[in-house]
């Protein structure tokens, strides 16, 4: 397979726009049914009204309306920062959280930190996380990190591991050697908490117990179920025949959201757990706080709204918040924190 390297941000930013056109393609989803078999006990008399159900919550000590958020998704080319603009405002009327997508281009490219302060100037009550990748890290001076999240105004730092995609991309930096020890240090260095994520396929028990002694302040499975990197890498390179076959090879490669939230539990990984990965509605979300996750991510649903505009991504957004507290009112739950961890509320088919 040739290997191409980005030699200027003009690759790198087209590159990013193949990723958000391709990743919208219903055969870039992995669309595995893995919430079908989880059922929430429903509480035909649940002691509650309505108008109870409360969503609020706090992630790092700042005030949230909901335990869903916004997952990482586009930074970085022509159209990225509309698009921020349209996440980023509504996010913070509607009191998500939400991350930029990869701020990698910063690091070689600084007319990248305009759009970062422009986005924060403008937004200045949202809670916003920034987004790097782990071989990047392992590559780059903590000082150099702390400037991305500096740039932002960012809450906490979120670091990616896409290990496949990086591997099948011709582009990719697939150099993870040293990766829990740049960890480590970036946790003990940087200013803020930092959070670990995958990008779509999971992650083990095995990989949760390496993590424990990481100074991790939380972990995102992002699981196997929506936007497989995999399968969107292999759809950039139809005409590379050897390159698109191997995509093809790991089309489904990966751990669910689901068993990749029970290895989490299951594990000696004591920091918050997260879930993302093929989420849809609010009802799959409690189905994932009640297995355990403190918080849900969103994002090819949120992508899809969000190209439409404010008002069509306030909608979808309204909808998942309902969705969600819906459910907790025929579990009889009236708080996210009672809702966390309730496995008794859930029966496996």
């Amino acid at each position: 397979m040739e290997v191409i390297k980005d030699s200027s941000s003009v690759g790198f930013s087209q590159r990013k726009k193949d990723h958000i056109e391709i990743s919208l393609r219903d055969e870039s989803q992995a669309s595995l049914d893995q919430f079908s078999k989880i059922q929430l006990q429903h509480n035909a008399i649940p002691e509650i009204n309505f108008a109870d159900v409360d969503l609020k919550t706090q992630v790092f000590g700042h005030s949230l309306q909901s335990p869903l958020f916004i997952s990482s998704m586009t930074l970085g080319h022509d159209g990225a920062k509309e698009l921020n603009e349209t996440l980023m405002g509504v996010s913070e009327s509607m009191g998500w959280m939400m991350g930029v997508g990869s701020q990698r281009r910063q690091l070689f490219d600084p007319q990248a930190f305009k759009e970062c302060e422009s986005l924060r100037a403008r937004y200045s009550k949202a809670v916003v996380f920034s987004n790097i990748g782990l071989s990047q890290i392992i590559d780059s001076p903590v000082a150099d990190i702390q400037a991305l999240v500096d740039s932002l105004g960012a809450k906490f730092l979120v670091v990616h591991c896409n290990p496949l995609q990086e591997a099948i991309q011709p582009e990719g930096t697939p150099q993870f050697r040293g990766g829990l020890k740049a960890l480590t240090t970036l946790c003990e260095k940087i200013n803020v908490p930092v959070v670990l994520k995958e990008t779509g396929c999971g992650l083990s028990e095995q990989t949760f117990d390496a993590l424990k002694n990481c100074g991790l302040a939380a972990v995102d499975v992002s699981g196997l179920g929506g936007t497989h990197w995999g399968r969107v890498e292999g759809l950039r390179m139809q005409s590379d025949e050897l390159g698109y076959q191997v995509a093809q090879t790991f089309a489904n490669w990966g751990i669910s959201t689901v068993d990749s939230v029970e290895n989490g539990i299951r594990s000696s990984f004591d920091g918050s757990l997260w879930a993302s990965g093929g989420v849809r509605n609010g009802l799959q979300a409690a189905k994932l706080l009640a297995l355990g996750a403190e918080r849900v991510g969103f994002a090819q649903p949120i992508l899809v709204a969000a190209l439409q505009g404010e008002g069509e991504l306030q909608k979808k957004m309204l909808q998942l918040d309902h969705e969600l507290k819906v459910a907790m009112f025929c579990l009889g739950i009236a708080d996210v924190e009672s809702l966390v961890g309730k496995r008794n509320l859930l029966r496996w088919k």
